[in-house]
């Protein structure tokens, strides 16, 4: 069968982001379909859409949701009505079977499924398109099969998949070249899953809490793939790189035995490491450590379920600091037992970060199965059947967040360093003209203060 794999997501704040679980897709089922993928950032607008549909004819078309909002409340964005819109076009161009998939969809697989009216969906992996696309090849029954969604009958999220591989492939072809031309910034995966209790967090309802690990011969494969097809810079797009230390270890040791000469960044839990663990990192090519922080006072580090407490950050930041890499820290503020006291003691210890960049994110957007869900039910901040497409935020009942929002922007001016969400479409713009000038790479270090 033809099988047409599109990337509907049209973020590129605060810059453009490749679609890298669709390579791994089309690596799943190409042996037995012919595959094509087409990425709504590259194409620029529908109509491109449309000539492709119309010339390649698909007898399947694969839509990947990968966000349905951009969890900012400072300046919020649902992407909802942009698919409703997509989905319009694709059936209007072609009456080939509609299948959704991606990490939003994975959330909300009943509603997508009602809003969208498609055929079928995927819930998790990506990669379980195969069974479903086999047994279409068969004209066999397509009920039942693990991780496949249907509009009658809702479908558990299945066993996570075993034995992962490195991407296989790298198409060439033009959302490749749109990457490349915007920033030089490719990205590759080296394990899935997340073992951390975060109350906010959907990465363990999506890839499950068990770490599944791709070898890391095969991660460096991967990032030599990326080097000769031109990228300038990728990320390694694991929840945590570090949940692992030994395992990422052995990646950067393979980075290194591979020769692989651009450098990376990726996501860590600001934890206790083994020594030199960031020197290695170094030497195999890290320059931007970014650390999902969340606050500085012990007691909501607490109860945002997080494995590590302030004292963990400053040594984290020091390692991290003193092996000359560029270091960012996420927050997030106002969640359960926030108040003024927290508040103030995070902004305060802030303070003791030296040469760093600091991203703030003054509300926690409330997804279905995180314990933060059940927290807001408990307070009856949301009931049961609230519809939480429409972007919702817990509410803290020790502070309000005009008051969150107003102690932030008054630390935070005059700091350039200090960013009140994802910096908005301003923030894009500079992103974008320097990458015109030849800037690769994320470029939150030039704010580094």
């Amino acid at each position: 069968m033809k099988v047409l794999l599109i990337s509907a997501n049209t973020l590129t704040t605060p810059y453009p982001v490749y679609p890298l679980g669709l390579d791994h897709v089309a690596d799943a089922i190409r042996a037995d379909h012919e595959v094509r993928i087409a990425d709504i950032n590259a194409l620029g607008d529908v109509e491109p859409l449309i000539h492709i549909i119309h010339s390649f004819a698909p007898d399947v078309v694969g839509m990947s949701l990968r966000n349905i909002d951009n969890t900012d409340q400072t300046d919020q964005q649902s992407f909802v009505v942009g698919y409703r819109y997509l989905v319009d076009v694709i059936r209007k161009a072609t009456q080939a079977t509609l299948v959704l998939g991606g990490s939003g969809f994975t959330l909300f697989p009943d509603e997508m499924m009602e809003t969208l009216g498609a055929d079928y969906g995927i819930i998790g992996e990506g990669e379980r398109l195969v069974d479903l696309l086999a047994a279409m090849d068969k004209e066999a029954p397509t009920t039942g099969i693990p991780g496949v969604a249907t509009a009658k009958e809702p479908t558990p999220i299945p066993p996570p998949l075993m034995g992962l591989h490195g991407r296989k492939h790298l198409p060439e072809s033009p959302h490749l070249q749109y990457y490349l031309k915007n920033g030089g910034m490719l990205n590759l995966q080296t394990k899935r899953g997340c073992p951390f209790k975060c109350i906010y967090c959907t990465y363990p309802h999506i890839e499950g809490r068990k770490l599944r690990l791709i070898s890391p011969d095969a991660a460096a494969e991967d990032a030599l793939r990326l080097q000769k097809v031109g990228a300038k810079y990728f990320f390694i797009t694991d929840s945590v790189f570090n949940s692992d230390t030994d395992h990422s270890m052995a990646v950067a040791e393979a980075f290194i035995d591979a020769g692989l000469k651009i450098p990376w960044g990726a996501f860590f839990a600001p934890m206790d490491s083994p020594k030199g663990y960031f020197e290695l990192m170094a030497r195999a090519g890290l320059t931007h450590a970014e650390f999902g922080t969340e606050s500085m006072c012990n007691d909501m580090l607490k109860s945002y379920g997080k494995p590590f407490r302030t004292t963990d950050v400053y040594n984290a930041h020091k390692a991290a600091i003193g092996t000359g890499l560029y270091v960012s820290h996420f927050f997030l503020l106002g969640g359960p037992g926030e108040n003024g006291d927290s508040i103030d003691e995070t902004l305060g210890n802030i303070e003791k970060l030296n040469r760093s960049v600091f991203f703030f994110f003054p509300a926690l957007r409330i997804y279905p199965h995180t314990n933060l869900y059940d927290i807001a039910v408990g307070e009856g901040q949301i009931s049961v059947s609230r519809d939480l497409l429409e972007p919702c935020f817990y509410a803290s009942d020790k502070i309000p967040r005009d008051e969150i929002l107003e102690r932030l922007e008054t630390h935070a001016a005059k700091r350039p360093n200090w960013v009140v969400g994802a910096g908005g479409e301003a923030t894009a713009g500079i992103v974008a003209r320097l990458y015109k000038r030849g800037h690769t790479g994320p470029l939150w270090e030039y704010l580094i203060r």
